[in-house]
């Protein structure tokens, strides 16, 4: 029994450390020579992270030299290896002379003898459109507080299709709370409030849509969210029709780390109700 007791907490470790690996990790990525650059700022964004698999986008950049590509990995948390597959260049600018690579990364999770951790290794990669090998490199990064570039939230393919088609009526925000979260791990649950009268509603998060035309009940919508440390979120609650009784209501539960907040969120053509936070990590 201690022994199965045992493999059960450090299974429950093991999650957790996987978990928190979401967010910004920065710091240097160099090349061998005949590249572009010998050397480039990056900035990794793990952005969302299940089950040791994750996706998110890298930016590397010098001045005004810049390419943003997204990616997907896996981590194994008992070697502490993560493995990173880039698959397509979102955006770029750069010379003329050089092409973007598209690129596979072979990292080790550390620390640093100040318990700071680190994320080292190797890369390697083609160029865009092509089979021609760049040339590899190394590269080292570390955790940050903050982004210096736009944080994208996490959507799935079908709500991204969705969005793409959506013709939405121009509204007036309504602040109802903003909140300061000390954990990133944010669940968001919205109830019809008081009587269930056919509310339905779409939600919006930095622009992203996470709910599509859901109607309201006694049983919860769901949202888990995992927020970027000093990055400010804003949830638009997106009022589809009025219901039987106008205005569109509901009941949002919000649950971060050992803070749980209540709030009554009203939305109707006019205005949407909005609800701001922010992560800041100690």
């Amino acid at each position: 029994m201690r022994f199965l007791l045992l493999l059960l907490l450090l299974g429950l470790t093991v999650v957790g450390r996987a978990q928190l690996l979401t967010g910004v990790w920065g710091g240097i990525r160099t090349q061998n020579a005949g590249g572009c650059f010998p050397s480039y700022s990056t900035e990794l964004h793990i952005i969302y992270m299940q089950n040791n698999s994750f996706i998110g986008n890298v930016y590397s950049y010098d001045n005004e030299r810049y390419t943003k590509i997204n990616f997907s990995g896996k981590y194994n948390p008992l070697t502490k290896r993560m493995v990173i597959i880039e698959n397509a260049v979102l955006q770029y600018n750069v010379p003329d002379s050089c092409v973007p690579c598209i690129k596979t990364y072979d990292l080790v999770l550390t620390k640093n003898g100040e318990g700071h951790e680190l994320l080292q290794g190797e890369w390697r990669g083609h160029e865009m459109g092509n089979n021609n090998n760049c040339q590899p490199g190394k590269i080292s990064l570390s955790r940050l507080a903050k982004s210096i570039f736009p944080v994208d939230v996490y959507q799935n393919d079908t709500l991204a299709r969705l969005q793409k088609n959506m013709k939405l009526q121009s509204r007036e925000k309504d602040l109802v709370q903003t909140l300061a979260i000390d954990t990133p791990n944010i669940k968001i649950e919205l109830y019809d409030n008081a009587e269930i009268d056919d509310d339905t509603i779409s939600i919006f998060l930095n622009n992203t849509l996470l709910l599509y035309k859901k109607r309201l009940t006694g049983q919860p919508l769901v949202l888990n969210i995992t927020a970027f440390p000093n990055t400010a979120y804003e949830l638009v609650m997106y009022a589809e029709n009025l219901g039987r009784i106008p205005p569109n209501t509901a009941l949002m539960v919000i649950t971060a780390g050992r803070k749980r907040y209540q709030l009554h969120l009203s939305s109707s053509e006019q205005k949407s109700a909005t609800v701001r936070f922010k992560y800041e990590r100690q």
